[in-house]
């Protein structure tokens, strides 16, 4: 218990220190007009209250990463609490927040277009396309774990199809309505309820005081199947660590914010937030795995549906029935609300590029009706291979964010290593990914390693060859 402890104190830390570093590091300006106000126009730029913005941004990049993230990250041992930390206050939430808030300076320009800013054109065109495919990829993800999830919870006559048509019919009405009308009214209250299940199972933890690994001793690798720490637990622990779905979100709310000095509670803090989440259910998860029911689950589980089965037993050991209720409820309406914002950032980015005008709805259908079909085309796919997939790409756009990023920061005489060193290390975590995995080049871990090390080496020569060229 004392290293999960101290892994909590230093995620709220890091916050307070780290994040005040990095708000300093950019610059804030309380005085500048932000694009709530300067592009308002009722449906995606509108003011709303920061503790709103808050939740929303919580919710939206909260799905089931850190949740289903954690518990998977937890069978490689006690590496998963070193990276939910250190991956949340020196990648995630840094990656978060200046991306929120070069948005915030730029109109709340969507992520393909800040990326191409300062990767050039025709990384701007890839993104493009990689963004929303990643985004429907998240749709038709969170709709899979959403639906099975409500299946264990409905008669058997309502089966998985039926659910996930019905949470269709709902992303459809919520990513076509102006943001303040379903997104502002109910995610704060569903984030509530998320908060509700982490802080209940945090209590229990703390309350129950039960025996946990600690640091002392030693990071052993304990994954059931061998699968390797790196590069497979930094792809597994995405969005409780690093996603860069979060930074395609961060443009909806920059669009809503009243003022910079906002951006380090909403975009630094949501993944903080997010960070605790997982490090909470990493400590149930290894506490679980620990138990005579739970080594059963720990050799049998290797999808992401056995993560529900997890979440099940856990919440309604620790909350009881009302408790178990609720903790469900959050982690259904947290990949429910992610998916239908994913789509919206869809339409706005096709939007973005296509110079299409959002305020009239029948163009919002003309981009929005496409997305949804191919999103349920996708859902006809095994889930476990659309989830890999999703991963993969989810932590390769936190990458070329990263990248933008670091460009960004040498080129207006910041401290670009507080970029950099995260950049370089994610680069090396998805090029090893990709070569290594069934999903990808199936090559052996040494030399998928050895390529993914080589690629990274010379992308960071590239780098600085070309700012001291500039």
């Amino acid at each position: 218990m004392i290293t999960f402890i101290c892994c909590l104190l230093l995620l709220v830390a890091g916050y307070f220190i780290y994040g005040a570093f990095i708000e300093r590091v950019f610059g804030i300006d309380k005085t500048r007009t932000t694009p709530a106000y300067s592009k308002q126009d009722g449906v995606d730029y509108l003011p709303m209250p920061t503790w709103k913005i808050f939740m929303i941004q919580f919710l939206n990049i909260a799905g089931l990463g850190p949740i289903f993230g954690a518990i998977m990250g937890a069978k490689f041992g006690m590496s998963s609490f070193i990276w939910i930390v250190l991956g949340s206050i020196f990648a995630g939430a840094t990656h978060d927040y200046l991306a929120g808030m070069l948005s915030l300076r730029n109109n709340g320009e969507s992520l393909p277009e800040l990326i191409g800013r300062y990767l050039g054109v025709n990384v701007k065109q890839f993104m493009r396309g990689l963004t929303v495919v990643l985004m429907v990829l998240v749709g038709a993800v969170f709709v899979a774990g959403s639906a099975g999830l409500l299946a264990r919870l409905t008669p058997e006559s309502l089966d998985i199809t039926f659910l996930a048509t019905v949470v269709f019919i709902y992303y459809i009405i919520a990513t076509l309505l102006p943001i303040d009308k379903i997104i502002g009214k109910i995610y704060p209250l569903f984030a509530i309820a998320l908060f509700f299940m982490a802080f209940g199972i945090l209590f229990m933890l703390l309350y129950q005081r039960p025996e946990l690994p600690e640091i002392t001793q030693g990071l052993q690798n304990t994954h059931p199947e061998g699968l390797p720490i790196f590069p497979m637990m930094f792809v597994s622990i995405a969005c409780g660590a690093i996603s860069g779905f979060h930074a395609s979100q961060s443009p909806l709310m920059a669009r809503c914010m009243k003022n910079e000095k906002y951006g380090r509670p909403v975009f630094y803090g949501a993944m903080i937030a997010e960070g605790i989440v997982a490090l909470i259910w990493a400590a149930a998860a290894t506490y679980f795995f620990h138990t005579e029911e739970g080594q059963t689950l720990f050799v049998a589980s290797a999808g992401n549906d056995n993560a529900a089965i997890i979440v099940d037993s856990i919440t309604k050991e620790w909350l009881g029935t009302l408790g178990a209720f609720l903790a469900v409820l959050g982690v259904i309406a947290a990949p429910i609300t992610s998916g239908d914002t994913a789509f919206r950032s869809a339409r706005l980015i096709v939007s973005d590029f296509l110079k299409i005008d959002q305020k009239p709805i029948r163009k919002r259908l003309w981009i929005s009706i496409p997305l949804f079909i191919v999103g349920f085309l996708i859902l006809q796919m095994d889930f476990s291979v659309i989830w890999r997939y999703f991963a993969w790409l989810n932590q390769t756009l936190a990458v070329f964010t990263l990248w933008a990023l670091t460009v960004w920061m040498a080129g207006t005489k910041r401290n670009y290593f507080i970029t950099l060193l995260p950049a370089l290390f994610m680069t090396a975590v998805c090029s090893t990914y990709i070569f290594a995995a069934p999903e990808g080049f199936a090559l052996s871990i040494h030399l998928s390693r050895g390529i993914g090390i080589t690629i990274t080496l010379l992308l960071g020569f590239y780098f600085f060859y070309s700012i001291r060229k500039k």
